[in-house]
């Protein structure tokens, strides 16, 4: 590496340390699967949370916490039991353009992956296997969670790797289930992924600082600029790359250290 890029590492391996603390959990979305210690409520309240996990991190949070009450603070439970007249009480959530029918497809899709394929971890995980990359990771989930009929507006809740978008939100939520340190922010439930093989969650905070740096050249937050700023941080730390979301995401949200 050059030695600009040896002192952006240095910076990015203090921020990482600041940010990765248990401290972060109170101000983030992670704090509600944090509230479980079921494998399977952590995986179903880690997946909602972080696909409603746009806009004002006070308004996600309130809103996540919200649906865990809808679900009896009992996800898996839920996903796999409710019946038709708890089903309707998911009519009145909503957040943002995410709605109550939204979240009852969300339910049947989840219903059938835990009842029919293993679960969210085996889906992940053999799409992973079967082509070696995240890419193929998040394929393969979006191809079987849209297995169930659904109406054609549920598509834009579930990011489409293949037409090149960055699935910021389900790069965040593999980050959760995936990486595992000392730390104790993320869960680390999922062994079969490596954490060397996870993508940056890339949003306007992580993407700003990054090109603020010299880290990123590509202009949009797409599944390419996803690829150009994830190589670069796998030379800074071959084995745990996605650690520095905490750095990039930190500078960006809290103290902008560095930018402009």
């Amino acid at each position: 590496m050059t030695n600009y890029l040896n002192d952006i590492k240095t910076l990015l391996d203090q921020k990482a340390a600041q940010y990765n603390c248990l401290d972060f959990i109170d101000t983030d979305p992670i704090q509600i699967p944090h509230r479980f210690s079921l494998k399977e409520d952590i995986e179903i309240a880690g997946f909602f949370t972080a696909t409603i996990a746009w806009g004002q991190r006070k308004s996600i949070i309130n809103n996540a916490n919200r649906l865990m009450q809808l679900m009896d603070n009992a996800p898996y439970d839920f996903v796999c039991n409710a019946q038709e007249n708890d089903l309707a009480s998911l009519e009145q959530f909503v957040h943002r353009t995410f709605n109550g029918r939204d979240c009852r497809f969300f339910i049947q899709s989840l219903r059938n992956i835990y009842l029919n394929h293993n679960g969210m971890e085996s889906v992940f995980t053999k799409g992973f296997q079967d082509e070696g990359n995240i890419f193929g990771a998040l394929k393969h989930f979006r191809e079987v969670f849209l297995s169930t009929p659904h109406e054609q507006r549920i598509r834009k809740h579930l990011s489409d790797v293949a037409a090149n978008s960055s699935a910021k939100r389900l790069n965040m939520f593999l980050r959760w289930m995936v990486r595992q340190d000392e730390a104790g922010v993320d869960f680390g439930l999922w062994r079969d992924i490596p954490m060397s093989a996870l993508m940056l969650p890339l949003d306007v905070h992580t993407g700003d600082v990054a090109r603020a740096y010299g880290l990123l050249a590509r202009k949009q937050n797409d599944w390419k600029a996803v690829e150009e700023i994830t190589a670069i941080l796998r030379q800074f730390d071959p084995h745990d790359p996605i650690r520095y979301d905490f750095a990039l995401f930190g500078i960006g949200a809290f103290d902008n250290q560095g930018i402009g």
